[in-house]
């Protein structure tokens, strides 16, 4: 039987049970170390899976991620965040999850085994070929993602996928195979050590570099972040002020006059227009300070 190399037993770790629990956790954090040089030689998929995933975003399409376990838990994490973060609704990116959401703080492992399920529930948000898919899957092997990734690439979709073990059987089925390779694990198979870790980098670079690409971001703030709390409005306050160099009293009072919307703030102080004319070009350009900006000096 070949064993995947996630489920391997790894011979640096071999003693960790009779160990101090400094040595143990140091054996760990050795391994950890080798997640990002793993990560770094995969970026040139990870950055044509971006551009690729762009293309759909902007004409209509919509960002999936799709896994089981720990891996559909790390997609549904992701994006989950991308919102609040970027300003973007709710349905751009999506998070599906084997067992659906009740998995995402109890194991229904046994779901992953369904083949059939991955399609059922992609046809449930009403997935389409112009849509994109990102499988997730530490060994590769998973029915249900793989399941997904098959039906996806039926209908024309872009389908990519984030495992650790290389021509697995889901890279068969992606379009882009994004393979960093972690090697065992400090405990044997399990791979929300590792594998998760490596996982969680890459579903960070894809959502937050397509969200750069689509104009979210200026320099490196996030223009677009919605202000829902206390935190957020602070952040937001302080990004207008370094955006407009307007002091904070000033800013607080745009702030009031955008009701709260950053984005609306940001190009009624640099446009120079009314707190209507800025909401209109934001929507007439998808949202994108610069954009909308630009227009409206156009015009002038």
């Amino acid at each position: 039987m070949k064993i995947p190399i996630t489920e391997q037993e790894n011979p640096q770790t071999a003693a960790i049970d009779r160990v101090s629990t400094l040595e143990a956790i140091r054996l760990i954090n050795d391994e950890d170390k080798k997640v990002a040089v793993a990560v770094e030689l995969v970026l040139p998929e990870i950055a044509e899976a971006i551009d690729r995933i762009v293309a759909r975003l902007q004409n209509g399409g919509r960002l999936f991620y799709i896994g089981s376990g720990t891996s559909g838990r790390l997609g549904v994490l992701d994006a989950s965040e991308i919102p609040p973060t970027f300003g973007v609704s709710y349905d751009l990116v999506q998070g599906v999850i084997a067992g659906g959401y009740d998995a995402l703080y109890q194991a229904t492992e046994s779901s992953e085994d369904d083949r059939d399920a991955g399609r059922a529930d992609l046809e449930k948000r009403g997935f389409t070929g112009k849509d994109a898919l990102v499988g997730i899957a530490a060994s590769g092997r998973t029915p249900y993602t793989i399941g997904a990734l098959e039906y996806a690439g039926e209908l024309g979709s872009l389908t990519a996928c984030v495992t650790c073990v290389p021509a697995s059987a889901i890279t068969e089925a992606a379009e882009i195979a994004i393979v960093p390779v972690v090697g065992a694990e400090a405990i044997a198979g399990s791979s929300r050590m590792k594998a998760g870790t490596a996982q969680k980098m890459v579903l960070n670079m894809l959502s937050t570099g397509a969200m750069i690409r689509l104009g979210y971001v200026k320099g490196n703030r996030m223009t677009n972040v919605k202000s829902s709390n206390a935190k957020l409005k602070e952040r937001s306050l302080r990004i207008l002020m370094a955006e407009t160099n307007l002091d904070e009293a000033k800013a607080a009072t745009l702030m009031n006059e955008a009701n709260d919307d950053l984005r609306a703030a940001i190009v009624i102080a640099r446009a120079d227009v009314d707190a209507e004319r800025a909401f209109a070009a934001l929507a007439a350009h998808n949202f994108v300070v610069e954009k909308a900006i630009e227009s409206l000096k156009s015009e002038l």
